[in-house]
């Protein structure tokens, strides 16, 4: 089964979030991760029908920090912009945990959702305040911590409420599996199916007996999210695989970068040994086909401009609200009263 054919592709009068929502209803789909924008177009190009923005790939690859909670809303929020303007496709988006308790969740939610994410994304570990650090670390990692169940149903329920498009997709991820074990995560998703989340994260399940069974327990229940992420705790199941599991989306959410590291590892080496980048020729993306993704004839750059005049008025658009929200919130703090600092005693 082909799972990048054909792209959703923008249907007009649809929001991507509906969009998402019929793909889903219709078949299992890979949704790969997008490093950076021109990825974003080349998952596009290449068929698939969504693309991910994944918190390690942003921590990381963007700026080359550990995914441990130090990425604040405003940044996922610029990147979310970013991607989202640079390809007609949904885009999922891991927003970890929210970036507070229920009312930051109601917020999060809504600049995100503002600038273009069609999903979005919650888990239910223990979190800080927006980009302090703290404990949360990647699912597939030993020593995690998570919320009560009440904690984590109260920010999937304030997530449903900060939508405006009601067919905004809210995902419950739960990484329970690695600390109380599969009963409870289970047990913690059904939780969090009534307290109106849209799709289903089991993450980490051990083989795929637990995929299985997760599979049977949500049969009749919402969507289900699985993450194909490399060297972690769990196998790795092919999309069709995962579909006859009971699995309506399959994530890869670092394999683009792995891959593009690994290659521009190699094509350094390559210059320090040769002090030439000539023998790589052949394993690159030529000028030509650069352009093509791009959709840009050199010759003619007008042409482009007025091709595209849409797509950057409307992300003029989302940065100018963006300048503004962050304008309010400057305020706020402004506004707030200040205490005297303490001397020593």
């Amino acid at each position: 089964m082909d799972h990048s054919s054909p792209s959703s592709g923008g249907v007009a009068g649809l929001s991507q979030a509906t969009i998402l929502r019929r793909i889903i209803a219709e078949q299992t789909i890979a949704i790969p991760g997008a490093p950076m924008a021109l990825v974003a177009k080349l998952i596009e190009r290449e068929g698939f029908q969504a693309m991910y923005l994944s918190g390690a790939v942003l921590s990381a690859g963007v700026h080359a920090v550990p995914d441990i909670g130090l990425i604040t809303l405003d940044q996922l929020a610029a990147h979310t912009r970013i991607l989202s303007a640079a390809a007609d496709l949904p885009l999922v988006v891991d927003a970890d945990t929210g970036f507070g308790g229920p009312r930051e969740v109601e917020e999060c939610v809504r600049v995100l959702e503002a600038e273009g994410a069609a999903a979005i994304q919650l888990e239910d570990q223990k979190g800080a305040a927006s980009g302090t650090g703290g404990t949360k670390r990647c699912g597939h990692l030993a020593g995690k911590q998570v919320v009560s169940v009440s904690e984590m149903a109260e920010k999937v329920a304030a997530a449903r409420a900060g939508c405006r498009n009601p067919d905004t997709v809210i995902i419950a991820r739960s990484d329970a599996r690695g600390v109380a074990g599969l009963d409870d995560a289970l047990a913690r998703l059904h939780a969090y199916q009534d307290a109106g989340a849209d799709w289903l994260f089991p993450e980490a399940p051990r083989d795929r007996d637990e995929f299985a069974r997760i599979g049977r327990e949500f049969a009749d229940g919402a969507p289900l999210l699985a993450n194909m992420t490399e060297f972690g705790v769990g196998p790795l199941l092919t999309v069709d695989e995962l579909s006859d599991l009971g699995f309506a989306a399959v994530l890869f959410p670092v394999t683009l970068m792995r891959v593009a590291m690994q290659a521009m590892h190699a094509a350094l080496a390559v210059i320090g040994d040769e002090g030439t980048q000539e023998s790589l020729l052949d394993l690159m993306q030529t000028r030509e086909e650069l352009y093509e993704l791009l959709d840009y004839d050199p010759s003619d750059p007008q042409a482009w401009l007025a091709a595209h005049s849409n797509r950057l008025a409307a992300h003029s658009n989302r940065l100018a609200a963006h300048s503004n929200r962050l304008a309010a919130h400057s305020n706020q703090i402004d506004q707030q009263p200040r205490t005297a600092p303490r001397g020593d005693s």
